[in-house]
């Protein structure tokens, strides 16, 4: 289940303001949605012109980088893998060129029938240059740009894509956000100093000392130009769908998502837990990072003490390369060391985020 990738969109209303220096701020707020890749395009004027590259957002960029893309309009993109293979082709914003101009999309999210949708474009005549499903997104939004105007247009792509996107365009001097009709990927609004951006989380607009305005509704397409803002609600469903994922993992504490904060959520999935599953205990202590405000609330919910009994080397990265089971054992050891005064001889409750297959979770126990 990966797909936390970042995206980020900015429209000034002044000239002379660097978007590409801010959409740089809002990515390294954003860094936790995704190690592997980074990238920014923004509109000088005349064209778009892109940077992306392999590694983290300080890797990427540099001032003079930075410097090169001069404009008031602009998106970017962290990518943490969900399809196709790890290599720059698969790096995101994604720059798309056709008869009437050029679009530059970001991506957040995983399609369900990307591999359909690519066959009956490649039958069609259209030509990949890479492996992800976010190129897929893009030559069909071309195709019905050149049919419709762009609200029919999107409406259009929404009916052709099944699973979760969040999608941010630079289209001409436009920025585009797209969110799925079940709203699974969070995508939100915010103000800013002569401007409007849209954002994976709301800790990018927090780095740029704006205001958040609200989510992306599900199925809704905002347009923002020249620092101003419309939006239209295309596709109304029933009931949404969000991820939970983003819950208990892949968002930030600090983040608002449909106007609750992610660390309350936490804390009070913690605090259910110690009602749902009691435990005779010395000490609650989380596996970090994520576990840390789950098991907050166990702890306020149990009256058991808490204490820190793991603490992570934060050096080390998501993309460390462990080939057999000795070095898989030695990452664990790398990544995460135990303070054995707080564990030996106690009782411990071990809370973490959640269980996917159960491989770290033995390894961590066998630690302790």
């Amino acid at each position: 289940m990966h797909d936390a990738c970042g995206v980020v969109g900015i429209s000034f209303n002044e000239t002379g303001n660097n978007v590409a220096k801010s959409i740089y701020y809002a990515l390294y707020a954003l860094q936790h949605r995704g190690q592997e890749a980074a990238g920014i395009s923004v509109h000088d004027g005349k064209a778009i012109r892109t940077h992306r590259g392999m590694g983290l957002v300080s890797e990427v960029f540099d001032d003079a980088q930075i410097a090169l893309l001069r404009g008031q309009v602009g998106i970017g993109h962290v990518r943490y893998p969900t399809s196709g293979r790890s290599c720059i082709e698969n790096s995101q914003p994604l720059l798309v060129k056709y008869k009437d101009g050029a679009i530059a999309i970001a991506h957040n999210g995983n399609l369900v029938n990307s591999c359909q949708l690519r066959e009956q474009l490649e039958q069609a005549g259209d030509i990949f240059y890479s492996t992800s499903d976010t190129e897929v997104i893009a030559h069909l939004f071309v195709k019905e740009l050149l049919r419709y105007d762009l609200q029919e247009a999107v409406r259009a792509l929404m009916r052709k894509l099944v699973g979760s996107y969040s999608l941010v365009f630079l289209w001409g001097d436009t920025v585009l956000a797209v969110r799925d009709p079940l709203g699974i990927k969070p995508l939100c609004i915010g103000e800013i100093d002569s401007g409007f951006m849209v954002a994976s989380e709301s800790v990018a607009i927090d780095t740029l000392n704006g205001q958040l305005i609200r989510d992306v509704k599900p199925g809704e397409l905002v347009v923002i130009r020249h620092g101003q803002m419309t939006s239209h609600q295309l596709v109304r469903l029933p009931h949404p769908a969000h991820c939970i994922f983003e819950y208990i993992y892949f968002a930030r504490p600090d983040s608002i998502m449909e106007g609750r904060l992610i660390y309350d959520v936490r804390v009070n999935i913690g605090s259910n837990l110690a009602a749902e599953h009691p435990a005779c205990a010395d000490t609650v202590t989380p596996i970090p990072d994520s576990g840390i405000t789950l098991a907050v609330g166990y702890h306020q919910r149990s009256g058991i003490s808490y204490k820190e009994c793991l603490m992570k080397n934060r050096y080390i990265g998501r993309t460390f390369i462990m080939p057999d089971q000795n070095m898989r054992e030695t990452a664990v050891r790398l990544k995460m060391n135990t303070i054995r005064p707080n564990i030996e001889g106690h009782k411990l409750v071990m809370v973490d985020d959640s269980i996917v297959r159960g491989t770290t979770s033995r390894r961590i126990v066998n630690m302790v």
